[in-house]
């Protein structure tokens, strides 16, 4: 399994558990208090800085068990890389622009927060599984 693929696998795993961890850490706070009552600040950054934390942590020791390959980059990586990057983008995009129009029209910003959140989620999902497609299946024909 090349390098990349390792980090695609590291990521999609990692994001799944932190967003899963923080929906259920703010759905399990909420009890019968409104949702935009729920204190989400704290678990919202806790949850990013331990998904970035987890992930290198991760990163490092998959490496660990091929440390030849770590950086070793060809066309076809750089390609994959960028076909899961630039398509998982589009969910980032949606996320800003719902974010943007729920500004506009002023809900809480608890609803903002979380559209932003899940939007960097859903790219960071959809890019990591295109690409562990692209490694098992290959590129998909233009």
């Amino acid at each position: 399994m090349a390098s990349e693929e390792k980090r695609a696998w590291v990521m999609l795993v990692v994001t799944v558990a932190a967003y899963g961890i923080y929906v259920a850490t703010i759905l399990g706070r909420a009890g019968s208090v409104p949702l935009t009552e729920v204190p989400y600040v704290a678990p919202l950054l806790w949850s990013i800085g331990g998904a970035f934390l987890a992930s290198m942590v991760l990163f490092i020791a998959v490496s660990t068990t091929a440390p030849a390959e770590v950086g070793k980059k060809d066309q076809r990586d750089r390609e994959i890389h960028r076909y899961g990057e630039y398509t998982g983008q589009w969910f980032l995009v949606a996320g800003a622009v719902a974010a943007l129009a729920m500004a506009m029209a002023e809900l809480p910003h608890f609803w903002i927060a979380n559209v932003i959140y899940l939007g960097f989620v859903l790219s960071a999902v959809l890019g990591s599984t295109l690409k562990i497609v692209a490694y098992r299946r290959g590129l998909p024909g233009w």
